[in-house]
């Protein structure tokens, strides 16, 4: 099990956690406009549930994608221009 799961007090699985979060993020959304998308898919969650989400869970998939954009293995490394 890992050791610090922030999801784990919640009834949402974390993949529609992430889809509200990623698509208020991502795209020019307003919260009422994931919360219809979402609706539109089944999905019943309040837009106020997705800006708790989105407090809570915004810095860690952020820190999240930031690690799976740098490749270690890659042969070009970020030099600053000076």
């Amino acid at each position: 099990m890992i050791k610090n799961y922030p999801f784990k007090y919640y009834k949402t699985s974390p993949e529609i956690i992430k889809l509200a979060v990623m698509y208020y993020v991502r795209f020019p959304l307003s919260l009422r406009q994931v919360e219809d998308i979402l609706h539109e898919r089944g999905i019943d969650i309040c837009h106020e549930t997705i800006r708790h989400w989105w407090d809570k869970f915004g810095v860690l998939f952020a820190k999240d994608i930031k690690k799976k954009s740098i490749n270690p293995h890659s042969k070009h490394k970020l030099i600053p221009n000076f």
